[in-house]
């Protein structure tokens, strides 16, 4: 009886560490008195404002702070902005148990293991008709389309209310992966459903975002009008687009070799359980390349957005080991260009250009990148179908999550109703009610490579002055037993346009006097 009445009167707190305001190192967690699920863990890639970070993670204090409290980690999908953040999070804290759908578990253990983390965290499949209970949560299941096989929502029962978490979707009417499981969602939203939480990465869309299918065409008319190599690069996770590549190399008898270590391992798991099927007779090596007719040739590689240390990149710059741009090549970018990395993209597309090779992106011409998010449209059905008596935009940049409100609002929903958050920012949820409740901390962590452990804010600023305002270093010769200069300082300076290294010297010895 006592412990009936302490769940009774614990109040459900749902908040975000990482997702909101961004697009990127999504996590989120349900809250209470005992209990704490977490719902991915992904990084953010940097933009040209972060310089030397390789990777920006949640900040996990709360989580270390009540660990004792955490029941699981449940994965709504298998990409890199949902699972990247793991190897980080295991560093500071065992995981009891991590559930997630098969390819994400397959994902997940690989860089377990890449990163040599020793772990005592189970990692355990689940399926769509699975019930899973996390100490005071039951967590259910819905399939959902998106660019990765095995693509889940959440239906979360709390002591205190109902959630729906969407994960990232699309409505696609002739998904390559397996249907949006309509009927299920719209049995949860008979039930009731309290507040939902919903991906808002295309809230500025109009319209419905196209079939992944509606790709295909587009692939195959670069491979009929291509003589030579074809370059392709994708995103690592996006499985069903490389499937499609792989499909149409095959067609055109051209022999795969894989580039980039996230190419390399997400194709090898996608291999092992079915996702994609590629013949081992049409798996070539690197070293295949100097023998291999040009036009019998697909590269498939990463770097579609700029990444620096990236495969695509490094092509661009001319120290790849195994390739360099020929006469003839066709370089492929089958994406879409990450908010912030715009200038990264056209410098990566110029370079690749003034080295002669055509360069093809998503465009009129060449459809060659569908969105794995709903658009306006399909976010208005979500709605419809789920019916939900509070929401909360998540995924996105905050007018993207304004946006989404505002859709919300459209469906019918009580704008005071709707709550565009910040990281950090608590939701309370009370018999049924949702309110705002008291924020927490939920700063970004920024990792360089050399640190797992991570890098401050305030070590970011100090590089971005010194990009920004330059460097003076005046250097002195002291006679240690006197204290005494024994020479004229030495001025360097860094980033100047025009600096008068023979004048700073003549100031600094005025000021510091011999």
């Amino acid at each position: 009886m006592a412990e009936l009445k302490r769940i009774l009167s614990s109040p459900v707190e749902i908040y975000a560490l990482g997702g909101l305001g961004e697009v990127g190192k999504n996590l989120y967690c349900i809250e209470n008195d005992s209990s704490l699920l977490i719902i991915d863990c992904g990084v953010m890639f940097p933009d040209a404002s972060m310089p030397g970070v390789d990777y920006v993670v949640p900040d996990f204090t709360h989580l270390v702070e009540n660990k004792e409290k955490i029941k699981g980690l449940v994965i709504t999908h298998g990409h890199e902005d949902h699972i990247g953040g793991i190897p980080f999070l295991l560093r500071q804290i065992d995981i009891p148990v991590i559930y997630a759908p098969k390819i994400a578990c397959a994902l997940i253990r690989h860089k377990i293991q890449d990163n040599k983390i020793p772990t005592s965290t189970k990692i355990i499949e689940y399926r769509e008709d699975d019930v899973l209970h996390f100490g005071d949560f039951k967590v259910e299941f819905f399939h959902v389309t998106h660019s990765i096989p095995d693509s889940f929502g959440l239906y979360i029962t709390t002591p205190q209310g109902t959630i729906v978490e969407s994960g990232d979707f699309k409505i696609d009417l002739t998904p390559v992966d397996g249907d949006f499981n309509l009927s299920k969602l719209t049995r949860f939203g008979d039930k009731g459903i309290d507040l939902l939480m919903a991906d808002s990465t295309n809230a500025e869309k109009e319209g419905y975002t196209k079939s992944e299918r509606t790709v295909i065409r587009g692939i195959q008319d670069v491979f009929s009008e291509a003589s030579g190599r074809l370059i392709i690069s994708t995103f690592s996770s996006n499985i069903s687009r490389i499937q499609q590549i792989i499909e149409t190399s095959i067609k055109f008898r051209r022999k795969i070799i894989v580039f980039g270590r996230s190419m390399e391992s997400n194709i090898e798991a996608a291999r092992e359980f079915g996702y994609i099927k590629l013949p081992d007779s049409y798996l070539a090596r690197p070293e295949d390349l100097k023998v291999l007719p040009p036009d019998q040739v697909t590269i498939l590689c990463t770097g579609t957005q700029g990444e620096p240390m990236a495969v695509l990149s490094r092509i661009a710059r001319g120290d790849h080991r195994f390739i360099h741009v020929m006469p003839g090549d066709t370089i492929v970018l089958s994406s879409s260009v990450i908010p912030g990395n715009t200038c990264l993209v056209n410098r990566l597309i110029n370079q690749l250009t003034r080295l002669g090779a055509s360069v093809v992106t998503n465009s009129v011409l060449y459809n060659l990148h569908a969105s794995g998010h709903a658009s306006k449209q399909e976010m208005r059905l979500l709605q419809k179908l789920a019916r939900p008596h509070y929401f909360m935009p998540i995924h996105g940049e905050y007018r993207m999550l304004k946006l989404h409100a505002r859709i919300g609002v459209e469906c019918g929903l009580e704008k005071d109703h709707t709550f565009v958050c910040e990281n950090g920012d608590v939701l309370t949820m009370i018999n049924h009610k949702v309110s705002r409740g008291t924020p927490i901390t939920a700063d970004s962590i920024y990792i360089d490579g050399k640190n797992p452990v991570g890098i401050s804010n305030s070590v970011i600023k100090d590089r971005s002055t010194l990009i920004n305002e330059g460097m003076v270093a005046v250097f002195l010769m002291i006679d240690t037993k006197n204290n005494q200069l024994i020479s004229k300082p030495l001025v360097e300076s860094k980033g100047f346009i025009s600096a008068n290294k023979k004048g700073l010297q003549n100031k600094a010895s005025e000021i510091i006097a011999i």
